[in-house]
């Protein structure tokens, strides 16, 4: 291939941009040409591209969220949207195109690799929710910024003796919340992958370990159960604890990407311009058992989740 796109599409990530670096540089120094697509998959459409140079991405590997942005994009969705996204390929000679972010990005690699135009996906989520990969890009820098955020938080909830139900990102996967409630001690966690009972999981849960002498909680609740005022008032009522509830929002997808973002990024964006360099594509790269690999993208996207139900017993068995 002698011309190749990146974009990032779906929720910005800490490390996408240590990915775009590890697409640009490579692609430069064997000598292809490489345009960044602006806001994702909007940019084919709308004929938003800029090329990139090997100092184009100087000095972004520190950088949270992404410099090429990201947008939704309904309309290439539609054969029309399509359409247009492939024009403006031939128009730019790209050849193929590393596209970063999550599932739904995913599926739009794998309908513009279906219409000729070779993709590889690159997992650049906060949620970890890419189930063929073990890890995905921004994970954990989103994880330890939960983690600190939640340190300052029981300061307050340590004073007043009280219990905060936080409300964790991660849509309908539980990895941020059961690994943040580990890190933070959270006297119960509560995902949408593992059934709960509220009366028994929580309240009973609080209740007695209240008579062990605690006075102040932390519930960890992930984003798609949801409801964390109720459970809130719940808890004051049935417990006779001072409770209240916070959502701790976007601020969990920003910040400089961790040590381990940078590298995970910069390894995958670099084997995903390998694959291109051999005229692959239709795969998705990931890490399994920390080695980077890839999978065809269909198979990839066909694999079922797994939560480990080991780690979410063990999690209360500790923080009783």
């Amino acid at each position: 291939m002698k011309t190749i796109g990146v974009l990032t599409s779906g929720g910005d990530a800490p490390g996408m941009n240590a990915a775009i670096r590890a697409v640009v540089r490579p692609g430069c120094e064997c000598g292809m040409k490489v345009y960044g697509i602006n806001n994702g998959y909007r940019g084919l459409i709308e004929d938003d591209l800029q090329e990139l140079n090997i100092r184009s991405v100087s000095d972004i590997i520190h950088r949270g969220g992404t410099m090429l942005h990201t947008a939704r994009c309904l309309e290439f969705k539609e054969e029309e949207g399509m359409q247009k996204a492939i024009d403006t390929c031939k128009k730019y000679g790209i050849e193929g195109i590393v596209v970063i972010g999550g599932d739904g990005s995913f599926r739009g690699a794998r309908d513009l690799s279906l219409r000729g135009i070779p993709c590889i996906g690159v997992p650049g989520t906060i949620d970890n929710d890419i189930v063929s990969s073990d890890y995905t890009i921004g994970y954990d820098t989103c994880l330890n910024t939960i983690m600190q955020m939640v340190d300052r938080i029981r300061d307050t909830v340590e004073s007043h003796s009280r219990c905060m139900v936080i409300e964790v990102m991660g849509n309908r996967c539980g990895d941020l919340t059961l690994n943040s409630g580990i890190a933070v001690g959270a006297t119960a966690i509560v995902i949408p992958e593992i059934s709960s009972d509220v009366e028994k999981h929580v309240i009973e849960r609080i209740n007695r370990t209240i008579k062990t002498g605690k006075k102040h909680f932390l519930i960890m609740v992930a984003e798609g159960i949801g409801g964390v005022a109720e459970l809130a008032k719940k808890i004051q009522n049935e417990c006779g604890v001072e409770a209240r509830s916070i959502v701790l929002g976007h601020v969990q997808r920003g910040g400089s990407p961790s040590a381990r973002d940078r590298v995970t990024a910069s390894l995958m964006g670099y084997e995903a311009v390998e694959l291109l360099k051999q005229g692959i594509g239709n795969r998705v790269v990931v890490m399994k058992d920390d080695k980077i690999v890839n999978y065809d993208i269909y198979e990839a996207l066909n694999m079922e989740r797994q939560v480990n139900s080991q780690i979410y017993k063990i999690a209360h068995e500790i923080s009783i």
